[in-house]
């Protein structure tokens, strides 16, 4: 130790003079407070040598490894400490190896013993360290010889781990543990900036949880607490690394996804996210449903700036959760007049409900009718009921369809208007109809759980002499996210009316079984989704009706299976054990006055007409495009669409076989290929088929970025064309 200390002062033991009495009772002192110090706990000294080995440390810190001096003796320093490599607040961010490399001086710099060198349960700590470097100078100006460090080191464990909370503290949400508005919005900003030069994509998602607050009003905060960190752990999981997560506050977050811009993927992730925030939760003893909305803007195609791309998903968010919610958005320039629109649609279904409910008479024609759909028996084709559908003519918009309104109504109150006269109307034409055809009609959540809902019903039987039997409810697993007793209350009440019960869209949801025992359900009713790709091969549709059906058989309850379109769905639903079928197959919704035409002839049997093979939906449509060939464009106008191909007129004398770009707008390049061609009409086949937008349109997967068009507006004309369909097929 006296010839270390020696040596530390930059004496050798050799050329040491003999110490004085007053130079010995110094050192004495000076070894005193060392032993002290070492002590103490409050610190230890390390020392190294030429080569950066090792060579001493005090007995305090092998203490506080759990390992013996012999172990760490010898050993290169930069081999048993590393530095922290968030380096929160450091005054040096140089890496240790560094450091001693340049030998630099060291002033409380953040290190650790390197995990794996740590004994098995030593608790990690965090030490502060400084060190000087030994070099004996020869003479003046000459580099001198390096003998080592020198140093000491403090436990900083506390105020790092302190200092580590605040950080994370500022940067992540204390309820959840995902990113808070500060760090998502740093991170947005640099991923920004780092992409912008190699002109790569990102994505933002906008999610706004569906119908948290009621649980937070019927719960109570703790509950809606306990609910948010649950939706954050199911995020998680489905996003796993492909993105950073993010909560702004109350029932929002963010996810930022860096090299992403397939709207395939992109809208089967959101629906993946939809289906798993839509499942269950167990809080305490309440069984909690809830939804999420969810809007999508990718840079660099919906702006450059975060500032940009956080108001077009947000506008996109906006559009998905008045479009019925539970949905995606994609954001597209049409929407920056939603809220504006979203007033005028809510003042106008105000007018259509006074045209028809009696409290205004100013009025010419009601703007609201019922339609019905037969539901037919499959073994003879007979009718055994119908199905009531709402239709809206406004007088300018034309004709608004129940997916835009419904949920309108549902968000402003208006339902209950609007379910009541729909009860109504429905009960009044079905008491026209001969016995025992039966009239289903569609009951929103929020209908179902007013307090006065069975008392309507029960009303609305007695007002039209119709037998409780022939009235069939549909309703939704939605009404079991309401308040537990009252759903039952409800249940009760309308069984022992004796009205029937049928749960609609079974198997889209999370479908559990626990609503099929806690509920009096006379039927289920298979989704048209399912029937949509019954026939693919590649998909499980046909399974899964198969094991509806066979569970409802089980139970007891009739089956429908609705959106029968063609007859190789009929055949594979048949096969599947389906014996009540609706869909276009066998007719489109029918008014009234046409429906009493035909009970009058007899007319109760219907069979099916129809293609023989489904196609996919192909949307009528009359929109100006631009469709580019070799060194041409040329202005057409798309009549129809689909995923898969499109309807095209306005171009003459075009063979079948060449090869197109439609440019679609926005960015939306496609590339196809003409399968027919008559006139002036072309039918072309995409390349790469249409993904959905979330709302019921078609879009292409990939977009072709601000930068390539521009690149493209610089070229010659004559190479412009071609540069752009290379751009599509590379982004395909």
């Amino acid at each position: 130790m006296k010839n270390l200390l020696k040596t530390w002062h930059g004496t050798k033991p050799s050329q040491a003079p003999p110490p004085s009495d007053e130079a010995a009772q110094r050192a004495q002192v000076r070894m005193a407070v060392f032993e002290d110090i070492e002590r103490g706990h409050s610190g230890w000294f390390w020392a190294t040598d030429a080569a950066g080995c090792l060579s001493y440390i005090s007995p305090a810190a092998c203490e506080r490894f759990g390992l013996s001096a012999e172990t760490l003796i010898g050993e290169p320093f930069t081999s048993l400490f590393e530095t922290d490599p968030e380096n929160p607040g450091e005054r040096s961010d140089r890496p240790l190896q560094f450091l001693f490399g340049a030998h630099s001086r060291l002033s409380d710099v953040t290190v650790r013993l390197v995990p794996a060198r740590c004994a098995p349960g030593a608790r990690p700590a965090w030490w502060a360290l400084s060190g000087q470097p030994k070099i004996d100078v020869a003479k003046p100006g000459s580099e001198g010889a390096f003998h080592g460090y020198r140093g000491s080191a403090r436990d900083i464990t506390q105020e790092y781990e302190r200092r580590i909370e605040d950080s994370r503290l500022a940067e992540f949400d204390s309820l959840t543990g995902l990113a808070n508005r500060h760090r998502i919005s740093r991170r947005f900003d640099s991923m920004l900036a780092a992409f912008k030069g190699t002109m790569r994509p990102a994505t933002l998602m906008m999610l706004d949880l569906d119908r948290f607050k009621q649980v937070n009003d019927t719960l109570g905060h703790p509950a809606g607490d306990e609910l948010l960190r649950q939706v954050a752990q199911r995020l998680t999981r489905v996003v796993g690394t492909a993105g950073e997560i993010g909560r702004l506050g109350g029932d929002e977050f963010q996810i930022l996804l860096a090299d992403q811009e397939d709207r395939g993927k992109l809208g089967e992730l959101a629906d993946k996210i939809i289906g798993l925030i839509s499942q269950p939760y167990q809080i305490d003893d309440n069984h909690v449903v809830i939804g999420v909305s969810i809007g999508m803007a990718i840079a660099p195609f919906d702006g450059t700036e975060r500032e940009d791309i956080v108001r077009a998903a947000d506008l996109a968010l906006y559009a998905a959760k008045h479009g019925g919610r539970g949905q995606f958005r994609f954001y597209s320039s049409d929407l920056k007049d939603e809220k504006e629109e979203r007033r005028l649609l809510e003042d106008a279904l105000r007018d259509a409900i006074a045209s028809v409910d009696g409290t205004d008479d100013s009025w010419d024609a009601p703007q609201l009718s019922m339609v019905y759909q037969p539901v037919v028996r499959t073994d003879d084709h007979a009718v055994v009921g119908f199905e009531a559908l709402m239709r809206w003519e406004h007088p300018q918009r034309g004709a608004i369809p129940p997916s835009v309104f419904i949920p309108v109504a549902e968000d402003t109150g208006m339902i209950l208007q609007l379910g009541a006269w729909a009860l109504r109307q429905a009960a009044r034409d079905a008491a026209a109809w001969p016995h025992p055809l039966r009239i289903a009609v569609n009951v929103s959540a929020v209908q179902f759980a007013h307090p006065d809902f069975p008392g309507i019903v029960s009303d609305v039987l007695d007002a039209n002499g119709l037998d409780p039997e022939r009235l069939e409810l549909e309703l939704t697993e939605s009404v079991f996210m309401g308040d537990g007793e009252t759903t039952d209350a409800a249940f009760k009440a309308l069984k022992l009316l004796g009205v029937r019960l049928a749960l609609d869209d079974f198997g889209t949801g999370y479908s559990s079984l626990s609503y099929l025992r806690a509920a009096p359900f006379d039927k289920l009713k298979v989704d048209r989704s399912f029937v949509e790709s019954c026939t693919l091969s590649d998909q499980n549709s046909a399974k899964i009706i198969a094991a509806i059906i066979g569970l409802a058989d089980a139970l007891g309850m009739e089956t429908t299976v609705e959106g029968v379109e063609a007859f190789d769905q009929r055949d594979v639903v048949c096969a599947k054990g389906a014996r009540l079928i609706q869909g276009y197959l066998y007719s489109h919704p029918l008014e009234q006055a046409a429906l009493l035409e035909r009970m009058a002839a007899g007319e109760l049997y219907i069979p099916p007409d129809g293609p023989k093979r489904h196609r996919p939906d192909r949307r009528s449509v009359y929109r100006r495009i631009g469709v580019i060939h070799e060194d041409h464009r040329y202005e057409a106008l798309l009549r129809n669409l689909s995923a898969t191909g499109a309807g095209i007129e306005g171009l003459v004398g075009v063979p079948v076989g060449t090869s197109l770009v439609l440019d679609l707008g926005a960015g939306q390049l496609a590339v196809v290929t003409v399968s027919r061609s008559e006139d002036a009409t072309i039918g072309v086949e995409f390349e790469t088929p249409l993904v959905s937008d979330g709302a019921g349109g078609l879009v292409t997967r990939y977009r072709a970025s601000p930068y390539a068009l521009a690149t493209a507006a610089r070229m010659v004309s004559s190479s412009a064309p071609q540069f752009l369909e290379v751009e599509v097929r590379k982004r395909a």
